[in-house]
């Protein structure tokens, strides 16, 4: 299965979850094990051979495929948080998103210089959170970083948020 056929398991909700957002809706994909299994090969696909120690998931729909990939790549898996969900000391970052302000966590101490991270969401809108979630890791000083994406909203140009950063993007719609 290709990018182009696992696109049609996603659907479209508009006015969710305010008016004038066109949510990308996963959970169609989610629940049919032949397209769940092609997202998670080709996604892992992209990274084996890249050293990945660490993925961080972004809260969360990032936690689905991040966790995946983890064990996909033998790697550890970091969640990134909205506040007050994460239980010990942790870095925060406050960043605007299509429909309003929001911060993000993470724990401290969980990344170190020897890591190599793939900070994974599903999708790319503003690019508001994946440019938080970048500068909470870059705290840590990885020895690299990779920003991954299953789908991204072309017309709202989020990538212009992560200029700079070593971006992957399966499905643009």
């Amino acid at each position: 299965m290709n990018e182009k056929e696992l696109s049609k398991y996603i659907r479209n909700i508009p006015d969710f979850p305010k008016k004038g957002i066109q949510f990308k809706d996963i959970t169609t994909l989610l629940k049919e094990p032949e397209a769940l299994r092609a997202v998670a090969e080709i996604l892992a696909d992209k990274y084996r051979d890249k050293g990945i120690t660490k993925v961080a998931g972004i809260e969360s729909r990032g936690f689905i495929f991040g966790a995946i990939l983890a064990e996909k790549l033998n790697a550890g898996f970091i969640p990134i948080r909205k506040p007050g969900k994460l239980p010990a000391d942790v870095l925060e970052e406050s960043f605007e998103k299509e429909y309003g302000t929001d911060k993000i966590q993470i724990h401290k101490g969980c990344i170190d210089e020897n890591d190599v991270v793939l900070l994974h969401d599903d999708l790319l809108a503003t690019g508001g959170t994946m440019s938080a979630a970048c500068k909470l890791v870059r705290k840590f000083r990885p020895k690299k970083i990779y920003v991954n994406f299953i789908i991204e909203l072309a017309e709202i140009d989020g990538r212009k948020a992560l200029e700079g950063e070593d971006v992957d993007i399966m499905m643009k719609l």
